[in-house]
């Protein structure tokens, strides 16, 4: 779960971590009177599940209630990476003598969270990555060892925040020194593991489901898991091991997968309605491809969920079906009922529709 960067100041803000003050507004309006009650320069800042906001213009200085009312104007009701802005963070600029990246992360290769660090804040860590990896892992903008005292107590608050609400991600950028010589998160990026939201009601109800891309919202709301890519054979398959060897076969055939579905291991056939309105839902998408492997799921709920799902929903694009398993036989003469044919083969099925995807739109 994503989680705004109010929200994790918030969280941030109760572990003791140095944040500014800042307040959320819905309207112009709101802006102009924060902006007001906090008195000289403030920023402006888009609320939303993406990053780049920025570069998108979704952050903007203002030195005046005016100036912050405009912001917001522009602002609210912006798109950024196809995410509508609601609402703006307005909180009062920071004197800042330097920047730095602090970030804590759960790395499934160490099966460990590491911290990384960067004296070069203030952009995309990913930027940082991809040009000067040498960059990281460095904090030498902390020499002067008051600062570095702070520093270090920021990095150890920001590691039982980090813990505290289950994160898979924390960080601060840009983490700054300000003329006055304090240390301050200006910025707050948190996201938290699903799976240990049983836990965390506090935390859960931050979610807000208006803010999530639709299909991933959609695909939580159905019990599947759903990750999109920017190919255009549409999978649907069940198991996270069978999703991820049909990408790599559909890859090796020379296509491009648009997303990562999984129906998981019970599937009844609304769930695959719900994939089917997910997948359909994607412009991009030029084929669909099913990949069913029956163990626990029933071969023939799965084809009785395409026979609804064409019922319901008005399904333009061809389609590619490998049913093999638990009650296979039934599946193939629902399917065949109804004009659908099913392979059996697993290679087969992803070259069909690595196929159909190439040939020109009708």
């Amino acid at each position: 779960m994503n989680i705004h960067e109010y929200q994790a100041k918030e969280i941030f803000r109760s572990h003791g971590i140095p944040v500014p003050p800042g307040r959320i507004a819905r309207t112009p309006e709101e802006a102009e009177a924060l902006a007001r009650e906090y008195g000289g320069t403030v920023v402006v800042k888009a609320q939303v599940h993406a990053g780049g906001r920025g570069k998108a213009g979704g952050v903007k200085l203002a030195e005046s209630p005016s100036e912050a009312r405009a912001a917001a104007e522009r602002i609210l009701g912006m798109q950024i990476k196809g995410l509508t802005v609601g609402q703006v963070l307005v909180t009062p600029s920071a004197d800042i003598a330097s920047e730095a990246y602090v970030g804590i992360a759960m790395d499934r290769g160490s099966q460990s969270s590491v911290v990384m660090v960067s004296a070069e804040g203030g952009i995309d860590i990913e930027e940082v990555a991809a040009t000067n990896p040498a960059a990281i892992h460095k904090l030498s903008l902390y020499a002067d060892p008051q600062l570095a005292r702070q520093a270090a107590k920021i990095i150890l608050q920001l590691y039982e925040a980090y813990l505290a609400v289950g994160a898979t991600l924390a960080e601060i950028n840009p983490l700054i020194t300000s003329g006055e010589e304090e240390v301050l998160a200006i910025d707050a990026k948190m996201n938290i593991d699903d799976n240990a939201l049983f836990n965390l009601p506090e935390v859960e109800a931050m979610r807000d489901a208006e803010a999530e891309d639709p299909a991933e919202r959609k695909a939580r709301e159905a019990g599947l898991s759903y990750i999109k890519l920017d190919g255009d054979v549409g999978c649907c398959v069940n198991g996270a091991g069978l999703a991820m060897a049909t990408m790599d076969l559909v890859k090796h055939y020379g296509g491009s997968p648009a997303n990562f579905l999984d129906i998981g291991g019970s599937s009844s056939p609304d769930k695959v309605v719900a994939a089917l309105e997910i997948i359909t839902a994607d412009p991009n998408v030029r084929s669909i491809l099913f990949n069913i492997f029956g163990g626990i799921t029933r071969c023939d709920d799965v084809a009785n969920g395409i026979v609804e799902a064409t019922r319901r929903i008005d399904i333009d694009i061809p389609i590619a079906i490998r049913l093999t398993g638990t009650n296979e036989d039934e599946a193939v003469e629902i399917l065949r009922e109804h004009g659908f044919a099913a392979m059996t083969d697993m290679e087969d099925v992803v070259q069909r529709a690595v196929e159909l995807a190439s040939e020109p739109a009708a």
